[in-house]
Parts: C-alpha cells; structure tokens; sequence
C-alpha cells in the first residue's frame, strides 16, 4: 500500500482508555512525569520509614508514588508475579541486582519482569522521587535475605 498510512483512518486502531502493553504502561508511566504538577504537591520525605503513595489504579495495574531521603533503600526484593516500571522523577537513584549496579536518574525507566530481584537506594545527599506501574496490580513484594552484590545470589 503506497502513501501515507496516517490518512487511512480506519486501519488505525482506537486509543484505549487503559494501557494494556509494556510500551502502553511506559507511556503512562512518562506522561504522569511530565505532569509535575498531578504529583509533586503530594510528595512527602520521612526518614524513620519510606514514604509512598498509590497515586492511581486501573484495570489489572496501578501506580504508586514514593520518596527516597539520603540513604533510604528497599532492600533486596522482588514484587511476585507483577511486571513493572520504574521512572525517576527527581534526584538519582542505584538499583543493585545481581549482575551489578546501575545508576538512575531523572528522567530514566527501567523495566521489569515478574520475580525480578533487585534493591532501590538513594545512594545521595539529596532527596529522589520515583514513580512505579506494577501490572498486574502488586499484591506481594517478597523480601530476599541474601545480597545482590553476592556471585552466588539466585533470583527466587
């Protein structure tokens, strides 16, 4: 088929009202981001207990808004049979897996598979703010005992 495809409306498909596609939860993900205003006023920073705040939900998914003081982790943690996204916001954040560490900053996403292990940091002198997607919806988030610096981790 010769021209351009965008003039052919009904070969498009129609927008959905809810992401179903791991591009289609990174493009939420991005576009809850850019609205700075839908959530900056809600963040809070606690240094005796991680803050977070779930900021939305929709069928089969939901997204949670948390806040990461100087030297603030998750631990070593997987979130169950949930995918997920994980988009900084402001400030920088390291992520430690087993194959190493690496550095997120505003702005960057990361995405994850079910059963992914891994521990989120704050590794400085200022504040972070991530946003995370988790689909289906995260009803666990197992905790891991062993470190992920460790050769012999295994992923559960």
């Amino acid at each position: 088929m010769a021209g351009d495809i965008l003039a052919v409306q009904h070969l498009l498909q129609p927008a959905r009202e809810h992401p179903v596609t791991v591009a289609e939860f990174a493009g939420l993900a991005r576009s809850i981001a850019e609205d700075r205003a839908g959530w900056e006023h809600l963040v809070r920073y606690d240094a005796t207990t991680r803050w977070y705040h779930r900021l939305r939900t929709g069928p089969g998914y939901e997204v949670w808004l948390l806040s990461w003081v100087p030297g603030q982790g998750s631990g070593l943690h997987d979130h169950g049979g949930s995918s997920g996204i994980l988009t900084v916001l402001d400030g920088e954040l390291t992520e430690h897996t087993p194959r190493g560490r690496l550095s997120h900053r505003a702005g960057s996403q990361r995405v994850f598979a079910p059963g992914y292990a891994h521990e989120v940091v704050n590794d400085t002198l200022d504040g972070a703010v991530s946003l995370h997607v988790y689909f289906p919806g995260l009803t666990e988030m197992p905790m891991h005992s062993c470190s992920p610096a460790r050769e012999d981790h295994v992923p559960a």
